[in-house]
């Protein structure tokens, strides 16, 4: 039922009405985001709002989760329509702080991530899970939710933040919700604006990729050099940029799979022209 929710721009107040849910014995559950708000948000925030109390939608363009060059300052921007999609999936809250009162001035701390993030996304990217679970620890600490929701697309960030929560006691479930794609099987991202028509055409060649993969690995296929071989062949004939890298791996450690033994995760992280894209399947008996 659509809503007005409630925007929240101060961390304690935020805090304060944490407390006064958990006092009065709601449920709370939290979507941690960056806005520019896309089908894929809306399911986690719907799934928040079936199985909770009350919904907390976080919007952040967190500045320590982004190297020098890249996107931070043209990451697309649009608090008032986000927060009109929102209302119409039902969420209570949207908290959206400021970096300065996220980060106040001589702020260093900052959270040490788990060993599990140093690969794959940490060999390219290798500051961006510390700055991830520093922010995604702020916000678990002032939201306070019983239930966070993230997307699988993210996958290697959803095991950092598991871990995280665990090796630090953090009293909040991670769920995690499907991927959702466009009727294409583009996996939906906020930097999906930034792909021109042709782009997007080569960008389709990613989960094009993944389903071929996957089916080989149900038909049988159990060498991983043979599967990575034909990933990156694929990838190269579809025309992407340059790629980060076309991985087979367990779905828990993120050790590379060879031999192949299931259950396994497809991770795929690729340029097409000079956007950066994600995208990852898993693989089941």
């Amino acid at each position: 039922m659509p809503k007005t929710p409630t925007i929240i721009h101060d961390p304690v107040e935020m805090r304060f009405l944490s407390d006064r849910l958990r006092r009065d014995g709601k449920s709370v559950g939290c979507v941690p985001t960056m806005g520019a708000l896309h089908e894929g948000h809306l399911s986690l925030a719907r799934a928040s709002v079936a199985e909770s109390d009350v919904t907390v939608v976080t919007i952040f363009v967190n500045p320590t989760q982004f190297a020098p060059g890249e996107d931070l300052d043209k990451y697309p921007r649009r608090l008032e329509e986000d927060v009109k999609l929102l209302g119409e999936v039902g969420v209570d809250h949207v908290f959206c702080p400021e970096a300065e009162t996220m980060y106040a001035p001589g702020s260093s701390t900052s959270v040490s991530p788990p060993k599990i993030s140093r690969k794959l996304e940490g060999e390219f990217r290798p500051t961006h899970f510390g700055g991830v679970a520093t922010i995604v620890l702020k916000l678990f600490n002032i939201v306070a939710p019983d239930v966070a929701y993230f997307g699988q697309k993210d996958y290697q960030q959803v095991v950092v933040v598991k871990q995280m929560v665990r090796d630090l006691n953090v009293p909040v479930e991670v769920r995690t919700c499907p991927i959702v794609r466009d009727n294409d099987g583009l996996a939906l991202s906020s930097r999906n604006i930034y792909l021109s028509p042709e782009e997007r055409e080569v960008a389709l060649t990613i989960n094009r990729t993944l389903s071929h993969v996957r089916q080989q690995i149900l038909d049988g296929q159990r060498d991983g050099f043979e599967v990575l071989t034909e990933m990156r062949q694929m990838l190269i004939d579809g025309g992407v940029t340059s790629i980060d890298y076309a991985a087979v791996v367990n779905p828990d450690t993120l050790e590379s799979a060879d031999p192949i033994q299931l259950p396994v995760a497809l991770l795929i992280a690729v340029y097409v022209g000079k956007t950066r894209l994600i995208d990852n399947c898993l693989v089941t008996a």
